[in-house]
């Protein structure tokens, strides 16, 4: 397991997968699972579990449900360019108002690799 868990790709962001039964297909994340390093995409690798009648009178069902994949088999398609993309880090200090004596504040964010924009 990996000690430092930073997720190059976070919910709610589409994303294209690079192999298995869905190579090709973009889809949208639905979870993610940093400490397992898997994701979970919207209508894609999906599978089906057999659930037994609880009750008498009730049928069995087929339940499909997305199934995680790694992270390392998508690639992030970038908002701005609309292509899928390498995703690095950019860390951007912010400076406080006049006035206050802090140190000033760093935030890291997400870059594309291709269009250079940040990904919020």
């Amino acid at each position: 397991m990996r000690n430092d868990i930073n997720m190059k790709i976070k919910k709610g962001d589409k994303v294209k997968i690079l192999t298995g039964k869905d190579k090709g297909k973009t889809g949208k994340v639905l979870q993610v699972f940093p400490a397992r390093d898997r994701v979970s995409v919207e209508g894609l690798n999906l599978s089906i579990k057999h659930m037994r009648p609880r009750r008498q009178n009730e049928k069995g069902q087929r339940i499909e449900f997305p199934a995680p994949l790694n992270a390392s088999n998508l690639m992030l398609v970038c908002p701005k360019c609309n292509k899928p993309a390498r995703v690095g880090f950019k860390v951007v200090e912010t400076k406080k108002p006049e006035g206050q004596e802090a140190k000033p504040s760093k935030k890291k964010f997400r870059v594309c690799q291709k269009c250079k924009q940040i990904i919020n």
